[in-house]
């Protein structure tokens, strides 16, 4: 993979700027000391780097944070090949490459994030100091049905060309517990996205590469798995019990496929406990990071 370094910044939280990538722009933000240790948060499905801007403040003094619009996510460009998680997984490597970033990172991932996180594990372990997994893909079949359809011939692209204000403020409200997460300012920034010229191909690659209209697949989840078991790395699983989009019960596979880790639960909180649970999570974050910087002191 080529891509084209950035130089660090000096500290602060920098303002969304983009990378190029094997030709293409990849939007990132950073805070914090670029030469404190790196963590990298990742995104679910259809959504972007905005889904971890409330922990930027809130890890930015002890580490070099950076939050990505995976390839084709967002606000970034797609790269040519088809989406999968590989090719999430090697686009967000290659970022990281582009930033000049070569030390292990901690990675934290939200849905289909924590799945591109556990990819990049199976794919280059030395480059994984450990994973934050919230609400992840992987563990479980159920998903909620809005993602099924996409995987009908014909129905997925229509919903996804017809998304309007009130579309895209049912989506937003699916993923919160507490409604007064779904504010103007996201429903506004989930519109632009949808029309990003790549949004509706993306969406449906991906969620068709994960899914049919019964589930998400078993074939990658365990293979995935059994790869990501031969590279244990300290891990922290994190969910809400009010979960519509991955149930909370998947928290119980996850705990079973990787015995090593540390979990919370957390009550009256819908998929994106990083937001709605701001404080509490980036508590559990600190936590789990000095611990291991403290073992390698």
């Amino acid at each position: 993979m080529t891509a084209t370094r950035v130089p660090a910044e000096t500290g602060g939280t920098s303002a969304p700027v983009f990378v190029d990538v094997r030709g293409r722009r990849i939007r990132v933000v950073r805070s914090g000391d670029p030469a404190q240790p790196p963590v990298l948060l990742l995104h679910g499905i259809g959504r972007s780097l905005e889904d971890w801007a409330p922990q930027h403040e809130r890890l930015a003094d002890a580490h070099h944070v950076i939050s990505v619009d995976m390839p084709g996510f967002g606000l970034s460009e797609r790269m040519p090949e088809p989406v999968t998680l590989r090719s999430l997984a090697e686009g967000v490597l290659a970022t990281l490459d582009a930033l000049g970033e070569q030390r292990p990172v901690n990675i934290m991932g939200n849905s289909l994030g924590g799945a591109v996180a556990l990819q990049i594990l199976a794919l280059a372990p030395d480059r994984v100091a450990g994973l934050a997994l919230v609400n992840s893909a992987g563990f479980g079949k159920e998903v909620t049905i809005a993602l099924r359809l996409l995987a009908i011939p014909g129905v997925g692209r229509r919903l996804l060309k017809s998304t309007d204000r009130k579309a895209a403020r049912r989506t937003e409200r699916a993923l919160f517990f507490d409604g007064s997460f779904v504010t103007e300012e996201r429903i506004e920034h989930a519109l632009r996205m949808a029309e990003q010229p790549d949004h509706a191909e993306v969406f449906l690659e991906a969620a068709r590469e994960l899914g049919t209209f019964r589930g998400v697949r078993a074939r990658w989840r365990s293979a995935l798995l059994a790869e990501v078991a031969r590279h244990p790395k300290p891990t922290l699983l994190l969910w809400g019990d009010r979960d519509l989009i991955l149930p909370a019960h998947h928290m119980s596979t996850a705990r079973a496929m990787l015995p090593h880790a540390q979990s919370h639960v957390f009550a009256d909180t819908g998929h994106m406990p990083q937001i709605e649970r701001a404080d509490d999570v980036a508590g559990l974050l600190r936590r789990f990071l000095a611990a291991q910087e403290g073992q390698n002191t």
